[in-house]
Formats: structure tokens, C-alpha cells, sequence
């Protein structure tokens, strides 16, 4: 077998005297008997270049290079393992591809410190506010820019809180997987979030709505971020507190339709207060364990049996009851929105109270998932049955000319009382002028007439 070998490189030598061995073409690994390789690439380069050239057409620069080799049952293959033009494109895909993956990490912790969900239903509560204040016809364009500040400065908010809380989220079932406490975003890359889309937020405010929107927007920040979050670890007054914050939206969008704020506005805003204090307390008595986990000072915390809790909730759904009837009188909606209200509230309103017969975890997931549905639907009945400013004019102008009659009849049977009064004095009666009481019945006056 060695003999074979020896006479096989013998003929390469003979063979590659009279070639030219200035070109390589193909890279050539013989493998020993026993199967172990044994690279000769070095040593018989001169010799096998020539030989090779032969088999097979030089290759052009853009072709790849290829690696022979030698498989089990001798057979002699090629593969290429190196193109400079697709190891370019290769290398462009994957950036790319780092760069998809890092705007979508980024995007998502974006997402999650924003409370996206929650700074969606801000936005619906100004958007409605806005509607309500426009009258006739609602400016898209503003109405637009309104939700896109509201959006942002929501944003900033959560993401504030979130700052500000991630010891005490890092020790919560719920919240120990926010972007802050796991440590997929740093804090100062939270906060410079945080920072700039708040600014932003209040900018456009500002530029496309009025200095009266882009104040309130910055006060229900601060009052959020700097009042709110930490009196959550301070005293169970901060749910008021946050209910204050939950009924500024709608405020900012009637303020940023019209330019000002009148008694007609508070009727969402007050909406807004009265539900969020039942549907907080549902949510507290829920996650009672892991609030106090947390170090959070809930009004549930302090109620053991979760009787005040339920009655704190009965209390501010029965405070929902007139406000649909307020809308309507204020010439806000028509009547039809009054009954549905009615019933609305009332169908809330039971649910507390059977939180409050029963404190049972049961009863409490039943209530709030009640003020789920129910302000959407509240704000959907706003909507739909609000009045025009030409309707509300018309209105105005029947009650007006109501009151006129009545003033006109009030006026004309004065007159008549009057006339009625003089005939009977020109016919010699003598009007009543004392009343005094006359024995054995005290109790019961009798005119005293004066003389004529």
C-alpha cells in the first residue's frame, strides 16, 4: 500500500515538472489508511496545483472557495465555504436583524412602564370630554392632538410611578416582572423616558390646544407622580387622591374643545370620581396580600372583615344615581340618556350592596368587574344622546318661554286678586287684617276684621 503511495507522488513530481504552479484552484487534504486526516497542503502544493488545474476552470473572483475532501468510501467532494459578497449580505441581515430585536425590547419595556392599557382609557375619557365640549361640530384635527398630549403625558406618568416604586414592585406577585424591578431597562433610561414624553405631551398641549389643557395636563402629572405615589405608602387617603387624578382627563379635553370650564363639564369628571372609589375598593380588597407585600397603606388593609371597604364602595355608587339626571337638566342630553343612567347605576349600585351583605372575594370580583362595564358604557350614553348646541339653544329657548308664561299668568292673577280686592272694599267687606283664636278651640284662628 505505502509502495502504491510512493509511486502515485512519483508521478505527481514527473508530472508537475513541466507545469506552471502560479495558480491555486482547489484546496486537496489526503486522509491516512486508518481514517485519521492528514493535511499535506504545504508540502505538495507545488505538485498537486497543476494537476488540479487541469480538472477543473480557474475561478473568477466571485466564485467561492472550495474545500476538497475525501468521504468513507473515497469518493472526492467539494464545499465552499467562504464568499466575501454573501459573508456582507450575511453580515447586514444579522445587524438588521439586532437592530429588530432591540427597537422590539425597547418598544415592549415602552410599552409596559407606559400602562398602555391605562393611558388608553385616560385618552378615551378626554377624547369624550372633548367631544362633550365641542357643541355642533367637533374639530378631528384638535381632537387628535388632544389624545396624542393626553397619551404622552399619561405615559410619563405611569412610567414616573413606576420609577419611583420598584423596591415595593419587586416585592409583588403582580408587578415583580415590570421592566424596572426585572431589570430588562435601567432607571435612568426609565426616567429620561418618562421626562421626555411628559414634556412633549405638555408641548403639544400647549401649541395645538390651549395654556388652559397643557396646565391641567401638568398638574394631574405632578399630582399623580408627586403627590399620589408616595401617599400610597403613607395613608389610605390615597385613593381619594388618585380619584382626583382619574377625573382630570375629561376635564382637560372639554377645556382644550372649548377654552374654558363650565358647570356642564363636571358632569364626566364627577362620574369619573364616584366610579373610581368602588372600583378601587373591589381592587384593594383583592389584592389585599399583595398590596400589604408591598408596604402599601389601602384603605382594605385596615378592614379585616371588609365591611367599611363594601360600605365606602355602597356609599359612592349611590352618589352615581343623580348625575344622569343632572346631564339631562343642564341640557347636556336628552331624557332617554336619564333612564339609561338610571338603570346603569342602579345594576352597579346592587353589586355593591351584595359585596356588602357578603364580603367575600366572589362578591368583590363580581363589583368590579360591574365598574368595568360600567364606564364605558356611561360615556358611550353621553355620547350618543348628547345634545347639539342648536338642540340645547331650542331647549333653552322652551324653558324660557315656559318661565315667561308663568310669570305672565303669575302677573296676570295678581291682577285679578288685586281687582277682586278693590271691588269687595268699594262694596263696604271689611278685609281680614289679625287673626286671633277663640276659645275652647286655640288651635284654630279666626280673622278679626277692623271696622270700617
Amino acid at each position: 500500500m505505502w509502495r502504491n503511495s510512493r509511486s502515485f507522488s512519483s508521478k505527481l513530481r514527473s508530472s508537475s515538472s513541466s507545469s506552471n504552479p502560479s495558480t491555486t484552484t482547489s484546496i486537496f487534504t489526503f486522509y491516512h489508511p486508518i481514517g485519521v486526516a492528514q493535511p499535506c497542503l504545504r508540502a505538495l502544493y507545488p505538485y498537486t496545483s497543476s494537476l488540479f488545474s487541469s480538472l477543473s476552470p480557474s475561478p473568477s473572483s466571485s466564485d467561492p472557495i472550495r474545500l476538497g475532501f475525501l468521504n468513507s468510501h473515497g469518493v472526492r467532494g467539494f464545499s465552499s465555504v467562504a464568499d466575501p459578497s454573501s459573508l456582507a449580505s450575511s453580515s447586514v441581515v444579522s445587524r438588521a436583524r439586532e437592530a429588530v430585536d432591540l427597537a422590539r425590547h425597547y418598544g415592549r419595556c415602552y410599552w409596559e412602564l407606559s400602562k398602555a392599557r391605562l393611558s388608553m382609557l385616560v385618552v378615551a375619557t378626554s377624547g369624550t370630554g372633548f367631544v362633550l365640549g365641542s357643541g355642533s361640530t367637533v374639530d378631528l384635527g384638535g381632537l387628535c392632538w388632544t389624545c396624542a398630549g393626553t397619551m404622552m403625558v399619561a405615559a410619563s406618568a405611569n412610567s414616573l410611578n413606576q420609577v419611583f416604586e420598584i423596591k415595593n414592585d419587586a416585592k409583588m406577585k403582580r408587578t415583580h416582572r415590570r421592566p424596572l424591578p426585572s431589570g430588562r431597562i435601567t432607571i435612568p433610561h426609565a426616567a429620561t423616558w418618562a421626562t421626555s414624553v411628559g414634556l412633549i405631551g405638555t408641548a403639544m398641549l400647549a401649541t395645538k390646544a390651549n395654556i388652559l389643557a397643557a396646565g391641567l395636563a401638568a398638574s394631574n402629572l405632578i399630582l399623580y407622580a408627586f403627590v399620589y405615589t408616595p401617599l400610597k405608602q403613607i395613608h389610605p387617603v390615597n385613593t381619594w387622591v388618585g380619584a382626583i387624578v382619574g377625573a382630570i382627563p375629561p376635564l382637560l379635553g372639554w377645556a382644550a374643545a372649548s377654552g374654558q370650564i363650565s358647570l356642564n363639564a363636571m358632569i364626566l369628571p364627577a362620574a369619573l370620581y364616584f366610579w373610581q372609589i368602588p372600583h378601587f375598593m373591589a381592587l384593594a380588597y383583592l389584592c389585599r396580600d399583595d398590596y400589604a407585600a408591598g408596604g402599601y397603606k389601602m384603605y382594605s388593609l385596615a378592614d379585616a372583615t371588609g365591611q367599611r371597604t363594601a360600605a365606602v364602595a355602597l356609599r359612592n355608587c349611590l352618589y352615581l344615581i343623580p348625575l344622569g339626571y343632572l346631564a339631562y337638566d343642564w341640557g347636556i342630553t336628552s331624557g332617554w340618556f336619564c333612564l339609561e343612567s338610571s338603570i346603569l347605576t342602579l345594576a352597579i349600585t346592587a353589586t355593591a350592596f351584595s359585596f356588602y351583605r357578603h364580603c367575600t372575594m366572589q362578591k368583590a370580583r363580581r363589583m368590579f368587574h360591574a365598574s368595568l362595564l360600567y364606564l364605558p358604557v356611561f360615556m358611550s350614553g353621553l355620547l350618543f344622546h348628547r345634545l347639539s348646541d342648536n338642540e340645547q339653544m331650542t331647549k333653552e329657548d322652551s324653558s324660557k318661554r315656559m318661565l315667561d308664561d308663568l310669570v305672565q299668568e303669575d302677573k296676570y292673577t295678581a291682577e285679578k286678586i288685586e281687582t277682586e280686592h278693590s271691588r269687595g272694599v268699594s262694596q263696604g267687606r271689611r278685609p281680614p287684617v289679625a287673626y286671633a283664636s277663640v276659645a275652647p278651640f286655640p288651635f284654630l284662628p279666626v280673622p278679626v276684621y277692623a271696622d270700617s
